[in-house]
């Protein structure tokens, strides 16, 4: 029922937005009653962040999915941003999270779903490729920096920007940072 829910609210929230999708039309989608909605939320905006947490897990697993053991820091750091390229054109999914999100839950909310989930793997692998003698804070806050550039990049795509080129450009920071 809570997946139901789940389900139902992130396509109306993606057609109508947050603003205009209403609760009886979740509950109506989902097939449960309005009690069924308010057992496993308190209110719209908890569905919401419900919502956001599963989408900011999914690309979280396909950035992980996307890299392997074998590859040198480097490489797991392209490869994931290649996760995440495709996690994030999942329709819908970069309105969810880069707008809409930080709009209804907040800027501080969204940064700390966001740094116990994709901005996590990025850190853990900045880690790596800076262990060459520069400091962990350095490494944390270069994650921070990082994952701005890697949402402003999904939300050009979004709006029709060259996907490679965006990638190139991903790639040539991280050459940077290793060099």
């Amino acid at each position: 029922m809570r997946q139901a829910l789940i389900d139902a609210a992130r396509s109306l929230f993606i057609q109508r937005g947050y603003a205009e999708t209403a609760t009886p039309d979740i509950v109506a989608l989902a097939g449960v009653t309005r009690g069924a909605l308010y057992h496993h939320f308190e209110d719209k905006r908890a569905l919401f962040r419900a919502v956001i947490e599963r989408e900011a897990a999914d690309v979280a697993a396909a950035i992980e999915a996307g890299t392997s053991p074998v590859m040198n820091p480097r490489e797991a750091i392209v490869a994931g941003s290649r996760g995440y390229f495709d996690a994030m054109s999942k329709p819908g999914r970069a309105r969810l999270l880069l707008l809409d999100g930080p709009a209804v839950l907040g800027a501080d909310t969204m940064r700390a779903i966001d740094t116990e989930t994709a901005e996590a793997s990025l850190k853990d692998g900045l880690h790596v490729l800076l262990s060459g003698g520069r400091n962990g804070a350095l490494a944390d806050m270069l994650a921070v920096l990082l994952s701005a550039a890697f949402d402003r990049a999904a939300l050009a795509i979004e709006t029709g920007a060259d996907r490679h080129q965006c990638e190139e450009a991903i790639a040539a920071l991280i050459d940077g940072l290793a060099a």
